[in-house]
């Protein structure tokens, strides 16, 4: 029986529905319109593409969109004066300082610069900590648009055994505290995982994020797992061009009970996601009851 596919872009359009009715009862109950801050610097294409995206969809949200695309050569003083600015400034909840920056500017001590409680990207060691330790913090988005797809799709979690293929600071380690915090049992493994293969077997849950392309194969999967494919690679094939994901998309859906598409899956989650710690941090700002369903 082939996969069910958990479709991430029609997740993440209903998410974004959500949000928009939840900003304009804030406009209407509170004149309070969730404001998010987007801060490139250089001129990185993907990046570029990144943030146009954001902007376009804070907007159609009904959030106020205020982005600050600055020359690569802006030094790091100037980029934490400005990141200052931006915490003093109450129009603004959210403060996100687009990756990767210019090799000259320390990119965790700016990260670490931002208002923990404006931090809508979840990388601020406070927020990594109140993270580990099961406290509220604001979540990273790409692993909070996986938790919801697979809460959406299960239920509860609890007593399931989760594999975390990676072990970065964006995905890998707080996916693994977000699934531990639903009761999962969960193995982190990574390049020097012993019997990798095994290991991803026992999973009833396998989250794929190495940035290797259709590295997991169907022979990796336990029958019926659930696997979210967070990868996003590009490949050459056929002389074209194409997304691919970490996992071999025809072999393991042969084999998993549920998978995630790339593209289509994770990766519009990301930027609903982001929306979503918005406005959760411009309610917890304001003393006003978060919107349910959108934290971890």
């Amino acid at each position: 029986m082939a996969a069910t596919i958990i479709d991430g872009k029609a997740f993440a359009a209903r998410l974004r529905a959500r949000i928009g009715e939840q900003v304009t009862s804030l406009r209407r109950d509170h004149g309070l319109v969730p404001g998010l801050a987007v801060v490139l610097v250089g001129e990185d294409p993907a990046s570029q593409v990144y943030v146009r995206s954001k902007g376009k969809q804070t907007i159609e949200a009904g959030m106020k969109s205020f982005e600050h695309r600055l020359p690569v050569e802006t030094s790091e003083t100037q980029l934490l004066a400005l990141i200052e600015k931006l915490n003093a400034d109450p129009e603004v909840h959210g403060i996100l300082v687009q990756l990767p920056l210019p090799p000259h500017v320390n990119a965790d001590l700016v990260i670490n610069a931002i208002d923990p409680a404006k931090d809508v990207d979840g990388f601020h060691i406070s927020n990594v900590g109140l993270l580990g330790t099961g406290q509220k913090a604001m979540v990273p988005c790409t692993p909070l648009g996986c938790l919801m797809m697979l809460r959406d799709h299960h239920g509860s979690l609890s007593g399931m055994e989760a594999v975390v293929l990676g072990r970065s600071n964006i995905v890998g380690k707080p996916m693994a505290q977000l699934l531990l915090g639903d009761s999962c049992t969960v193995t982190i493994a990574h390049s020097r995982t012993r019997d990798l293969p095994a290991v991803c077997r026992r999973a009833d849950i396998l989250v794929a994020a190495v940035g290797r392309p259709e590295m997991i194969s169907g022979d990796w999967v336990k029958p019926g797992a659930t696997v979210i494919d967070v990868g996003i690679n590009r490949i050459e094939r056929d002389g074209k061009t194409r997304l691919v994901g970490d996992v071999d998309f025809d072999s393991v859906a042969a084999v998993a009970g549920a998978i995630t598409p790339v593209p289509g899956g994770v990766g519009p989650m990301t930027i609903a996601c982001l929306l979503a710690n918005t406005l959760t941090a411009a309610c917890r700002a304001n003393g006003l009851a978060e919107p349910e369903g959108l934290t971890a």
